[in-house]
């Protein structure tokens, strides 16, 4: 039967699109090779990592883009069809496109994710053919762990445009964001819901998914968010570690102006040394080690994998604390439920219902510029999520099974 896409939350657009079937065992990394199980002894850095500030990073940026070459690179970026959350009707391809813009006094080219509003009469359609609040969204393919990312936006404009928003600087109705994204959905067995599974390592009892026996591997960072209820003057910046979620709203007034402004973040990771756990109470798989003890409480490790120092030696993959700044002014930094999963970066513009009426034809958000600098901190959990955001919806604004 196919799922209902209109009571699709933000939580299961990918197991909507077939998230289900990433069933435990599959998707191995460099990790399973690099972190090689023997009875050898793993020195824990202790030292402390300072925070960079965005101006410390290093030199060469492991990804980059400013779409110099008027193309989007297939091989760096893909354009997904997907629906998510309540009250609207989808990202699509034909939403997202490259034209040229002043930047910093200079014509370049730029991506533009355009954002259909309610009273958009066009031809291009989202879900169930609906032509009203579609947006576009772009992802970098590669999957990315700590690090510092650089990204210029533009929200709006400073110009009115036919059917645009009544202030061109807050297109109020849409949802422009940044924000890195990746998932895992692990099914269990009905029998054995309440218990871990040592043939099924990745699946935990502590956090099941929607009542039933299966958890969700979810590893998010917003920074930011525009627009909730129509507001622009402050952001949502929010992380996910698998079912946790520390949702934050900083002031970033100043970026809403229909200019180009450079939005950093940067994400550490770190490991935590785990007293009293034994051999007998984990479990490897994918190269890592998964807690298999029910009496060790979910707050210590939240999902996360373990490093093993020893025999009987631990230290968990712990998220340290995630920094943000506009315009290199600090913006706010938050440490609740920062993840450690490797994720894509993802860039545009959607309408879901929480952020209000969107009374205006067309709107869009701007990119410049994307560089991403990469820290391999200790922290960091790459292998787990591996796989692409796929498409739940079809040209023809069909559901897909």
């Amino acid at each position: 039967m196919p799922i209902n896409l209109a009571k699709l939350t933000r939580r299961r657009f990918l197991q909507a699109a077939g998230a289900s079937l990433l069933l435990y065992g599959r998707g191995a990394n460099a990790a399973e090779s690099a972190d090689i199980e023997s009875d050898g002894v793993y020195v824990l850095n202790d030292t402390h990592v300072e925070e960079k500030h965005p101006a410390d990073s290093p030199a060469d940026p492991a990804f980059q883009e400013d779409w110099t070459d008027g193309i989007i690179d297939s091989k760096k970026w893909y354009i997904p069809r997907k629906k998510w959350g309540d009250g609207n009707h989808g990202v699509v391809p034909e939403n997202v496109h490259i034209e040229t813009d002043i930047v910093a006094g200079r014509q370049q080219n730029v991506l533009v994710c355009e954002a259909h509003g309610d009273r958009y009469d066009g031809n291009v359609t989202g879900l169930w053919g609906k032509k009203e609040r579609v947006g576009g969204a772009i992802v970098a393919k590669p999957f990315f762990a700590s690090g510092r990312f650089e990204v210029v936006m533009k929200i709006g404009s400073q110009t009115h445009r036919d059917g645009g928003p009544e202030s061109p600087e807050h297109p109020q109705g849409c949802v422009p964001a940044i924000w890195s994204y990746g998932y895992r959905w692990v099914e269990g067995d009905a029998k054995q819901k309440g218990d871990f599974v040592p043939a099924n390592p990745l699946y935990n009892p502590h956090m099941p998914a929607y009542g039933i026996a299966a958890n969700e591997y979810w590893s998010e960072i917003d920074f930011p968010e525009f627009g909730k209820n129509g507001d622009f003057n402050k952001a949502l910046y929010n992380t996910f570690c698998q079912n946790r979620h520390d949702p934050n709203l900083f002031d970033a007034s100043t970026a809403s102006d229909g200019h180009y402004h450079t939005f950093t973040t940067e994400w550490r990771t770190q490991l935590h040394p785990l007293e009293s756990i034994t051999d007998e109470q984990v479990a490897r798989h994918l190269g890592y080690w998964w807690m298999q003890d029910k009496s060790v409480p979910f707050g210590d490790y939240l999902g996360n994998p373990l490093k093993r120092l020893g025999k009987n030696r631990y230290a968990v993959y712990q998220g340290k604390s995630v920094t943000h700044w506009i315009d290199g002014k600090l913006v706010g930094t938050h440490d609740r439920f920062v993840p450690v999963m490797a994720a894509q970066l993802n860039l545009g513009v959607w309408l879901p219902k929480w952020a209000g009426p969107a009374p205006w034809k067309t709107a869009r958000v701007s990119f410049a510029s994307v560089k991403v600098w990469q820290y391999d901190d200790p922290g960091d959990v790459r292998g787990v999520l591996v796989d692409d955001i796929t498409d739940n919806f079809g040209p023809d604004g069909a559901e897909l099974p």
